[in-house]
């Protein structure tokens, strides 16, 4: 009889057992930051933050990305939804001044960790030539704060890789049972950074022109990285219709630099491209900015796009 209840006993302590230790595992999850599968959660702004994250964070993060696929990212719109998620986040990764929307929410958010891409490295002014902004185009304001920084920083490889340190870091705070992953794949990314800049470097380097037009003025850190002159069309916006004055004035830098090609954005219309190639008898062609990744770019991810970008760049500029 006494051997008989040993039996249940016995069973019932090993069950408890197994049930403390599923508590302890979970409880370990939570411990570091992870959702219900034991992920970090974390809200990237838009897709050159997201893309860090992942990079970085690989299996060990879940990342949602506030701007959707196709979504002009300076024209976002945060939904009540979005900014509850945000509060909600393990790690918050943004790049202030790129999307206000974004920055009013991220001033509301609990979230304790936050962190702000543009505290990363250094962020310069860009003038006419780098990052020209037109008068009245508040309705589409890139730049952003009242400083005129250029937040771009990510067309830049040496730049983004400071950004990627910085995000590396933050992880291995958020998820410190994770550090030497997040650390390992933060090294392995600053490499491809590094051997992307040299292959920027080299391909640039002997060209027939160092002037480019562009509807999107995005390009003013790989601009002065590589020695190239950037000229916008009509100040930041992309779709805004360029001056009379200035579509003269176009006109006599391109032929004095020799300019080629007018290029326009994957996520914008190149109704602007076309005119001014139209009445300049230039090309039009594709410089991405990377602030969104569709069907229709010219690349899966960061790294085939910006090689799109390098070697639409040759093509425009003469390389020999």
């Amino acid at each position: 009889m006494n051997v008989r209840r040993l039996i249940p006993t016995a069973a019932l302590a090993a069950a408890v057992a197994l049930a403390a230790t599923a508590l302890t595992a979970c409880s370990g999850a939570s411990a570091a930051g992870g959702g219900k599968d034991g992920k970090l959660d974390v809200t990237a702004s838009f897709y050159p933050m997201q893309f860090l994250a992942e990079q970085i964070g690989q299996d060990h993060v879940k990342v949602t990305s506030l701007t959707k696929p196709g979504v002009e990212p300076h024209d976002l719109e945060i939904t009540p939804q979005q900014t509850a998620k945000l509060g909600e986040s393990d790690l918050v990764l943004y790049l202030k001044s790129l999307q206000p929307a974004v920055d009013k929410a991220v001033a509301q958010t609990p979230a304790k960790n936050v962190v702000d891409a543009a505290t990363l490295t250094k962020l310069e002014v860009h003038g006419s030539s780098g990052h020209d902004h037109a008068e009245g185009d508040a309705g589409h304001d890139h730049s952003h704060d009242e400083s005129g920084l250029d937040p771009h920083v990510w067309l830049d490889p040496v730049k983004y890789a400071e950004i990627a340190k910085g995000v590396g870091a933050a992880l291995e705070k958020a998820d410190p049972g994770h550090a030497a992953d997040y650390k390992k794949n933060t090294d392995d990314l600053v490499a491809k950074l590094g051997a992307l800049d040299t292959e920027f470097k080299d391909g640039l380097k002997n060209t027939a022109s160092k002037t480019f037009i562009t509807t999107h003025s995005a390009f003013g850190y790989l601009s002065e990285r590589y020695g190239l002159d950037q000229e916008g069309i009509a100040g930041v916006d992309p779709e805004s219709e360029p001056t009379p004055a200035r579509m003269k004035e176009l006109q006599a830098l391109a032929k004095k630099d020799n300019v080629t090609t007018v290029f326009f954005e994957a996520l914008a219309s190149d109704k602007t491209a076309k005119t001014l190639a139209r009445d300049t008898g230039l090309k039009t062609d594709v410089l991405d900015p990377l602030e969104g990744i569709t069907d229709t770019s010219q690349g899966a991810d960061y790294f085939a796009i910006m090689r799109s970008n390098l070697k639409n760049l040759q093509k425009a500029l003469g390389n020999k």
